[in-house]
């Protein structure tokens, strides 16, 4: 067994939009499937649950053209509606977990639009190296967040 990898990063973003359609598109099945996924051309989804309220789940499965297979298995912690979603999360790589996180979102009012915190603690194990992967990859989830918000 390797010794486990601490990380910590934060996102800030900032939309147009107003916290309310921010939250949205987490809270809603049809919301988040229009930005939460894998790139379109080199991803194809396998399995996805959503069930968002605090002590709900979410899972979602994809398999890459390479045939690497990830999944991202989600429980909501705390959910302050238009404010503040709390939840962890295990991901795991070919059915091996690669990490555990703990992430909260805040969206606060910027004007008329939305300033989003985005807080990530992870562990990475067993020698899962992730070199910044994870930070990248959230950061190209939220730019197509930012294409796919209504209004």
């Amino acid at each position: 067994m390797a010794e486990a990898v601490h990380d910590k990063f934060v996102i800030e973003r900032r939309f147009r939009q107003a916290p309310a359609r921010v939250f949205a598109a987490f809270a809603t099945e049809e919301g988040k499937a229009r930005w939460f996924s894998g790139p379109n051309e080199a991803w194809e989804m396998v399995d996805r649950h959503f069930d968002f309220r605090v002590g709900g789940t979410e899972h979602l499965e994809g398999r890459w053209k390479s045939g690497t297979v990830t999944r991202f298995d989600c429980s909501y912690h705390d959910i302050v509606p238009d404010g503040r979603i709390v939840y962890a999360y295990r991901m795991k790589l070919n059915g091996k977990p690669i990490s555990v996180n703990l992430c909260s979102i805040e969206l606060l009012p910027d004007g008329d639009g939305t300033r989003l915190l985005h807080t990530e603690h992870g562990i990475y194990l067993d020698g899962y190296e992730d070199n910044g992967s994870r930070f990248h990859g959230i950061g190209l989830q939220y730019d197509k967040l930012a294409e796919t918000l209504p209004g």
